[in-house]
């Protein structure tokens, strides 16, 4: 037994000044805890910041909880706590979120270990919450606050580290690699363009395996396909060499070993979604050598293989001024992007030829180089990011940013009508300008007011990083255009902003003035009627939709409003109709509550959609758009399909906004 230091002395001193903070917020009602809580705050802050602070809290956190200290916040329904938004939590500037945060990761260890009989999760809840929370957050084990971390939080950044560590020693590497590796798959299946943060945790999980310290136990298995698609795909980079080695690797192969290399890189991309750095060494190099081999490395079909060779000098271009180690990513963009056969479309590979010879704007260029570096020049990410995203039109993301209308344009224009898309681009990256037609008046980013974003979005593809600022702006000047108008600004502005392909007709189902519920029989009816096979006469939807939907947590409360792309209604494997659409959050996969759980995969989606039974779904629409000369007659639904779909919507975001009834007179 170690002998007990000034430390403790200190640890005890301020865990009975705890106590004693947190017995005075029990005593007190629920009207007065805000101004006893300021005090448990410190006191908790204190006691975080000695050694063994969060062990000492551990069997303090029930005591905690129930003196008050989560009212009023999320963290008081534990059952509804996402793991993934502890990243956040944990590195937030405001000092009461970590440690709400930390001590509600103890009270979970608590519950995990029999400790703590919580009336709302179970030991095995929270044991998966835990492993999850220490997956999302596996960095803060292996490196050391950075700079900025420290400014921003200053000691409390030790303070997450610490809680980790202690979480990882109660809970196991095991099963925290576990979930990560899951984890890491499920987003994979989505094939978003941007995966620089999925390979951050691959990094992570390849330097826990180096470790000796560190028992992964059977999940280490799981991760090394993971770890192998970056840095050993191919037995000539096993060891991760380095690029100059393999180079040099290379230049000694004769063809059949190059066709082996390029094989297995090909086999590897189109597997995870990840390219390595090893794979734009090799791209480069068969440059010298003929389409055969070039097509193997992006793993071409038929169709990419002809498309390849019917454009060969265009490709050879594209891959010669985009393709390199740091931006080798968007090899995956131009393998799909042939596989799509889009080049047959006559304006896109002029359009490319000018992207490969435009002269961006400073700006641009300023921009560019502010988000990914100065590592290749500006036009090289902005072109490997123009091939990402016409090759993966479904992977396009929002990130951290109001702007999922411009997301979802800049999606629905890859997926339906590419070479106008890079026109979009052009006009953005060349003259920092882009001009779009409302009810033919023009209007321009450069002379209207700020958009929904209040600050120029950074978590972004290339693409989006210099296109979206202008889409905000014009799409918000658009809904100011007809703010006078009754009813809701989209039936106007989604059919000039997203093309004449979105449909003139328009449904909702929320009175705008009041936000109450209104005619959702008839909603739902004309919904059924436009995109049910059952009830449309088995017609296909040929063009993508924008629509909106109300997004609800895993308790199906109400948590905001949020533009989708319909994109096709169909039987799923099970026989089920469901509907896939195109959600731009970044990640489709989410429990909406009240058994309405989001799907990526497993019911016949393709990569990039989400996906739910047409009546779950219909439950979280409130717009959709219909082309009125097609729709037809209402649709004779039967009243227990109806009723079902209102039990869902009443039973969730229309619990409070069930119409008012009159009394008769």
């Amino acid at each position: 037994m170690r002998p007990r230091g000034s430390n403790d002395a200190t640890l005890d001193r301020r865990l009975a000044s705890l106590d004693e903070a947190t017995e005075s917020l029990a005593a007190t009602s629920a009207f007065g805890k805000t101004v006893k809580l300021s005090r448990v705050f410190s006191a908790l802050r204190r006691v975080l910041q000695q050694p063994g602070g969060c062990a000492a809290l551990r069997p303090r956190a029930p005591r905690l909880e129930q003196a008050g200290l989560f009212l009023g916040t999320d963290w008081a329904e534990p059952q509804v706590l996402i793991p993934g938004l502890s990243a956040g939590s944990l590195r937030s500037p405001n000092q009461d979120t970590v440690v709400l945060e930390t001590v509600s990761d103890l009270r979970m260890l608590a519950v995990a270990k029999g400790d703590y009989e919580h009336p709302q999760i179970s030991a095995e809840h929270a044991q998966n919450h835990l492993s999850q929370v220490l997956a999302a957050n596996l960095s803060l084990l292996f490196t050391p606050p950075g700079e900025a971390e420290r400014l921003q939080q200053g000691r409390m950044a030790d303070v997450s580290r610490e809680l980790m560590h202690y979480l990882v020693q109660e809970v196991g590497y095991e099963k925290v690699l576990e979930h990560l590796v899951d984890e890491i798959w499920r987003i994979l299946r989505q094939r978003p363009i941007q995966v620089e943060q999925v390979k951050r945790m691959i990094t992570q999980i390849a330097v826990a395996r180096a470790n000796p310290d560190i028992d992964l136990g059977s999940s280490g298995l799981g991760a090394d396909r993971l770890i192998s698609s970056l840095y050993g795909t191919t037995d000539s980079c096993r060891e991760d060499p380095g690029v100059e080695v393999y180079q040099s690797r290379l230049e000694s192969m004769d063809d059949s070993a190059l066709q082996y290399e390029a094989t297995g890189f090909a086999r590897s991309m189109h597997d995870t979604g990840l390219v390595s750095p090893y794979h734009a060494v090799l791209l480069r190099f068969l440059l010298g050598k003929g389409e055969y081999l070039i097509g193997a490395a992006l793993g071409l079909s038929s169709t990419g293989r002809d498309c390849l060779l019917c454009y060969h000098e265009l490709v050879r271009s594209l891959i010669d001024r985009s393709v390199f180690v740091e931006t080798a990513q968007g090899i995956y963009g131009l393998a799909l992007l042939l596989e799509r056969g889009i080049l047959y479309e006559p304006p896109v590979a002029p359009a490319l030829w000018r992207q490969m010879g435009m002269q961006l704007s400073v700006i641009a260029q300023q921009r560019l180089t502010e988000v990914f570096g100065p590592a290749v020049d500006p036009r090289t990410w902005l072109l490997s990011g123009v091939l990402s995203i016409l090759g993966l039109p479904l992977g396009v993301g929002q990130g951290d940013n109001p702007t999922c209308q411009s997301a979802r344009a800049l999606s629905m224009w890859s997926y339906n009508d590419p070479d106008y898309l890079l026109q979009i681009v052009a006009w953005a990256a060349r003259d920092d300008e882009v001009v779009m037609h409302f009810e033919g008046q023009a209007i321009s980013s450069r002379e209207v007011e700020a958009g929904v974003a209040s600050t120029p979005p950074m978590d972004l593809d290339p693409v989006s990083l210099l296109v979206v600022p202008h889409l905000d702006r014009i799409y918000a000047e658009m809904g100011r255009r007809c703010a006078d108008r009754e009813g809701d600004p989209h039936r106007w502005v989604n059919p000039e902003f997203h093309g004449w392909w979105s449909g003139r007709g328009f449904r909702i189902n929320v009175d705008v003035a009041s936000g109450r519920l209104t005619e959702v029989d008839e909603f739902l009816r004309h919904f059924y009627a436009s995109y049910h096979p059952f009830y449309n006469g088995n017609q296909p939807l040929i063009h993508p939709q924008p629509a909106g939907v109300a997004v609800t947590d895993s308790a199906a409360r109400f948590v905001g409003w949020h533009a989708i792309t319909i994109l096709r209604v169909t039987l799923d494997p099970q026989d089920t109709m469901r509907v896939y659409f195109f959600n731009p959050n970044n990640d489709s996969g989410q429990d909406w509550g009240d058994g309405v759980v989001v799907g990526t995969a497993g019911s016949g989606e393709r990569p990039g959609e989400a996906s739910l039974p047409f009546d779950q779904f219909a439950s979280r629409l409130y717009i959709f758009h219909f082309d009125p000369l097609e729709r037809g007659e209402l649709a004779a639904v039967e009243r227990a399909e109806l009723d079902s779909v209102t039990g869902y919507l009443h039973r969730s975001w229309g619990a409070d906004r069930l119409p008012e009834i009159v009394p008769a007179p």
